[in-house]
C-alpha cells in the first residue's frame, strides 16, 4: 500500500505526507509548473503515478486554467503546483475563477524559508496571502521538521484544506509552503533514524478516506409557492455533476407548480427539453416587449443557481420587484439586484413533497407557453433561411448538431449570448461549461482543454480575441489526452463592443476597444502542429461535428463580418419580439 518511505530527507518525507495524504482523500489529478523550490513536491507527486495523474505545464497561467477546467469537469478537487517568486502569481486570474464559480482548486506555492526573505535572495516575493480575500482558507505550512507531532499536524492541515476546497461553498484554497535545501532527494545531515522507529505508516494515515463532507437534508416545498399561479422558475448558469437528475428537479417543481421555467442557455435544462414542458428558452425576446413585460409580471420568483446572463431579464425582475426565493447551496449573496428575496441554502434536488397536484395550464402558464413555441417557430424558420456565415446562426445550429453528451465550452463575451439568445432546446444532454464566475475572456483555451481531458471529446465555441488571449494553451497538445474541436467565429475583433454606445465613436472604438489583431489562424495553428479548417458553408460546418475526432485539437474557422454581426443581432432581436403580442 505505501510506497518506499524517504527516511533519509526531511523535505522529501514532508513532501511524502503531503502527497500519501491528498492520495488517500482522493485527488486523482495534480497539475505541475517547472521551478527548483518546488523540487521535493514535483519528486513526491511524481512517485504516486498512477495512483495520481501528474500533467507538466509550463505556463502557469494556463496551468491553471486547465486545472480549473479538470476540476469543472470531474467535481473533485485539482492540486496546482509552483515554484516560488511570481510563478504563483500567474495563478491568480484563475484562482479568481475558481472562487466566483465555485471549483475546488488546492494551489500549493513553493516558497524560501523565512531567513531568505526580505533579503534580495533570488526569485522571492511576499507568497503569502498571495491571492488576497480570494481563497475559501489559506494558510503557510511550518518549515520541514523530523518530528511526529509536526508530521500528524501536517497530514490534518492537508485533510482541512482539502475539505476546505469543498465546503462550505466549492473553491480554492492556497496553502504556501517553504522548504530549506537541499531540495533534492538526497540525503541531508538530519537524522530521521528515531523518527523511523516510532512512525508507522499503517496507523498513521488510518481513517483518510475518501469523504464529501457537503450533506443535506430534505427540504419541503414553502406554502406560499402553492398559492399562487402567477409565479416563474428561474434556471440560471449552472454546470452540475448529474445535470439529467438536477434537471429532472427542476422540471417536477415546474410541474407540482404549473409555473414556466425560463432557462439559461448556460444551463443543462434547455438539452433536456422533454422532461419539461413548460421549458421557456426566448424570455429574452419576449422581454424585449414594453406591453409582455408588463402582462407577464410574476408574484413570485425562484431563482435557481446564478442570475441568468440576460440585461433584460435583470431590469425586468428590478422594475418589477417580485418576492424571489433563491435555491443554491452556497454561502454566498447571488442577488445583483438587491430585491426581496429569501434565500434557501439548498440544491434542487433537495425539494421534497413534488407531486403533479392540478395538471391544468393556468392563463399565466398559457401565456407563457404560447409565446415560446410562437418566437422560437420563428426564431427557427429564420436561420434555417440565411446561407450566408453571421455568427449568431453558430449557436442556434450547435444546439441540433453536435453528438449526445457533447462538453460544450462556451467563451465569454459574444458566445454566451448567442447561446442565451439563440440555443434551441434539445434532448441531447449536451453538457455547457462557461467561465461566469469572473467573466473574463483569460484562460479560455486551457479552461476548454482541461474540461475536455480524459473526457468524451469536447467542442469549444470561442470568438477570435478569447482564443488568442490564450494560445499558450496549445503548448499543452502533446499531453493532452482525447480531442478538442474549436469553433472559431473569427470576426477580427472584439464583437460584444459593437454592440456598446462606444461603438459610434471611432477613433477610438476601432483601435481601443475593438482591438483587431489580423491573425492568420492556419499560421497559428500550424506553429503549434494544431489541425485547422476554413469553414465556408454551414453544411460543412455540420459535417464535421457529427461525428467527432477522438483524439487531438483542430481549429474550425468561419470568417463573419463583425460590422454585419451587430447589426443582424440587433435588428433581428428586436423584430422577433415586436410583433407577438395577442
Amino acid at each position: 500500500m505505501f510506497d518506499i518511505i524517504p527516511y533519509k530527507n526531511v523535505n522529501q518525507l514532508w513532501a511524502y505526507i503531503l502527497t500519501q495524504t491528498l492520495k488517500r482523500l482522493g485527488l486523482n489529478s495534480v497539475v505541475i509548473c517547472p521551478g527548483s523550490r518546488s523540487t521535493p513536491l514535483v519528486v513526491a507527486f511524481v512517485q504516486q503515478i498512477p495512483d495520481i495523474e501528474a500533467i507538466s505545464i509550463l505556463d502557469e497561467r494556463s496551468a491553471a486554467f486547465f486545472a480549473l477546467g479538470r476540476a469543472k469537469a470531474t467535481g473533485v478537487p485539482v492540486v496546482l503546483v509552483c515554484t516560488s517568486g511570481t510563478a504563483g502569481a500567474n495563478f491568480y486570474p484563475a484562482i479568481i475563477e475558481a472562487k466566483e464559480s465555485h471549483v475546488p482548486l488546492l494551489v500549493l506555492t513553493s516558497d524560501r524559508p523565512q531567513e531568505l526573505r526580505n533579503c534580495h535572495s533570488g526569485q522571492t516575493i511576499d507568497q503569502v496571502k498571495l491571492y488576497g480575500n480570494y481563497p475559501n482558507w489559506q494558510a503557510e505550512l511550518a518549515v520541514p521538521s523530523p518530528d511526529m507531532r509536526m508530521l500528524g499536524y501536517l497530514r490534518q492541515t492537508i485533510i482541512h484544506a482539502w475539505e476546505r476546497c469543498q465546503m462550505p461553498t466549492q473553491g480554492p484554497v492556497h496553502l504556501n509552503i517553504p522548504l530549506r535545501d537541499p531540495l533534492a532527494p538526497i540525503p541531508d545531515k538530519i537524522d530521521l533514524s528515531d523518527l523511523q522507529s516510532q512512525f508507522d505508516p499503517e496507523d498513521f494515515f488510518a481513517g483518510i478516506a475518501h469523504t464529501n463532507p457537503i450533506t443535506h437534508s430534505p427540504f419541503p416545498i414553502p406554502p406560499q409557492w402553492l398559492k399562487s399561479e402567477r409565479g416563474i422558475i428561474i434556471g440560471g448558469v449552472a454546470q452540475p455533476q448529474q445535470a439529467e437528475k438536477y434537471c429532472q428537479a427542476i422540471a417536477r417543481l415546474s410541474q407540482t407548480l404549473n409555473w414556466p421555467v425560463l432557462a439559461e442557455g448556460l444551463s443543462p435544462v434547455r438539452n433536456y427539453a422533454d422532461l419539461n414542458p413548460y421549458l421557456i428558452s426566448t424570455y429574452d425576446i419576449i422581454l424585449r416587449n414594453q406591453q409582455l413585460t408588463q402582462e407577464l409580471t410574476p408574484e413570485i420568483v425562484i431563482q435557481i443557481g446564478e442570475m441568468p446572463t440576460s440585461k433584460e431579464l435583470r431590469n425586468w425582475l428590478s422594475t418589477t420587484q417580485p418576492q424571489r426565493w433563491l435555491i443554491d447551496s452556497s454561502h454566498e449573496n447571488l442577488d445583483p439586484l438587491h430585491g426581496k428575496t429569501i434565500h434557501l441554502r439548498i440544491s434542487v434536488e433537495e425539494l421534497e413533497n413534488l407531486a403533479i397536484i392540478n395538471p391544468e395550464q393556468g392563463i399565466y402558464l398559457q401565456k407563457w407557453c404560447e409565446l415560446e413555441t410562437k418566437i422560437r417557430n420563428n426564431i427557427d424558420d429564420k436561420f434555417a433561411h440565411i446561407d450566408e456565415l453571421i455568427e449568431s446562426k453558430a449557436a442556434w445550429l450547435l444546439s441540433q448538431t453536435l453528438p449526445p453528451g457533447t462538453a460544450l465550452f462556451i467563451a465569454n463575451s459574444m458566445p454566451v449570448r448567442d447561446v442565451e439568445y439563440f440555443w434551441k432546446p434539445n434532448n441531447l444532454g449536451i453538457k455547457p461549461y462557461v467561465n461566469r464566475g469572473a467573466n473574463g475572456i483569460d484562460g479560455t483555451l486551457s479552461t476548454a482543454l482541461g474540461i475536455a481531458h480524459q473526457q468524451q471529446s469536447s467542442v469549444m465555441l470561442t470568438g477570435d480575441l478569447a482564443l488568442l488571449h490564450d494560445t499558450n494553451g496549445f503548448l499543452m497538445r502533446n499531453k493532452f489526452i482525447g480531442h478538442l474541436t474549436i469553433i472559431l467565429i473569427n470576426n477580427n475583433g472584439g464583437g460584444i463592443f459593437e454592440m456598446l454606445p462606444i461603438s459610434k465613436f471611432d477613433p477610438p472604438f476601432e483601435e481601443f476597444f475593438a482591438t483587431p489583431q489580423d491573425i492568420d489562424f492556419a499560421q497559428l495553428c500550424a506553429t503549434y502542429n494544431v489541425q485547422h479548417q476554413l469553414i465556408s458553408s454551414w453544411e460543412q460546418l455540420k459535417e464535421n461535428l457529427q461525428l467527432l475526432p477522438k483524439t487531438g485539437i483542430r481549429v474550425l474557422e468561419l470568417r463573419t463580418n463583425r460590422k454585419v454581426d451587430a447589426k443582424w443581432r440587433k435588428e433581428n432581436l428586436e423584430r422577433f419580439g415586436a410583433n407577438i403580442v395577442g
